[in-house]
């Protein structure tokens, strides 16, 4: 079968961040050309050795400029907006610039646009994350009318920031805050949505105007998480439910490793409705974080390899 990405130029709006050097790799693998734009695309200079010879570009581009958004995706056959924050002007980063990215590839021909957007897109929320991915969808679809979707749960990798940002705390404390102990979660494998963003962008006519879920095979809360890390670790650790309260106003203080915005998402949950097509549905059958977990927390038991685990 013909690789229809083969010497495709395709553009990554934020493509040095998590998802987009996950994404690079399964794009240069397929024989893409591709053209990592950001702020500070340097780093994403890791990728070089997985490229050939003018397979990889990297392109400064900040999205709170337009021109520099148009310079980027100019000559692009499919363009990959990846651009999230939970910081300020989530508004530009999310919505406004998307927009303008959405434009440009219709503007310049491009084949195929996708947008990264999240499980808790509402354009109802109070949460300013989830009203401006919202928002940002609906400014793409205006724009570019056969784009696609993707909505991911939590994105889980050897490299995120959010498994081992727990794994981390649970080496070192012990005992530990739950904040929204019940919610439930679906989390996806960084790999799986690199996969399903690939496919989209391989086969635009079949994919293109679809809004897709994207998750995992298992839903945990967040209590049976970190009882999961701590398990992988070997370690015994006292897991303290937080009301949520209580939680509100730790997430609402300067400071803290918790935003407003996280609290919301959190609180609510962050699994497939099961309403919109799937991650199957794009080709992909997902892996669940058991099936790394114990692999992962190796570097954070006790003794690291050398630790003993028990049948």
């Amino acid at each position: 079968m013909r690789n229809s990405l083969e010497n495709k130029l395709v553009v990554l709006i934020g493509g040095n961040g998590f998802v987009g050097r996950h994404l690079a790799q399964e794009l240069l693998a397929k024989g893409c050309r591709i053209r990592v734009a950001a702020r500070h695309p340097q780093t994403a200079l890791a990728l070089k050795p997985l490229a050939n010879l003018g397979q990889l570009q990297f392109w400064p581009c900040d999205v709170h400029n337009p021109d520099a958004i148009r310079a980027s995706v100019r000559g692009a056959d499919a363009v990959i907006y990846l651009v999230g924050t939970f910081g300020k002007d989530q508004q530009q980063l999310h919505a406004t610039g998307a927009g303008i990215a959405a434009e440009a590839a219709t503007a310049g021909g491009a084949q195929a646009f996708v947008y990264l957007s999240s499980l808790s897109a509402d354009p109802a929320s109070d949460g300013t994350y989830a009203s401006t991915k919202a928002a940002g969808e609906q400014l793409v679809r205006a724009a570019f009318p056969r784009a696609t979707i993707v909505r991911p749960s939590v994105i889980f990798g050897a490299d995120d920031q959010f498994i081992s940002m727990f794994a981390g705390l649970i080496a070192n404390l012990p005992a530990l805050p739950v904040f929204g102990p019940d919610a439930p979660l679906q989390p996806v494998w960084v790999d799986d949505v690199a996969q399903a963003i690939t496919t989209a962008v391989a086969d635009p006519v079949s994919h293109g105007g679809k809004t897709y879920e994207l998750a995992g095979p298992d839903v945990l809360t967040m209590q049976q998480l970190h009882q999961a890390i701590a398990d992988a670790q070997g370690r015994h650790r006292m897991f303290i439910p937080v009301p949520d309260g209580l939680s509100a106003l730790f997430a609402a203080l300067p400071g803290t490793p918790m935003t407003s915005d996280q609290w919301q998402m959190l609180k609510l949950g962050n699994v497939a409705t099961g309403t919109l097509p799937g991650i199957a549905k794009l080709g992909v059958t997902p892996k669940p974080l058991s099936l790394f977990l114990d692999k992962w927390m190796v570097r954070f038991r006790k003794h690291g390899r050398f630790t003993v685990q028990k049948a």
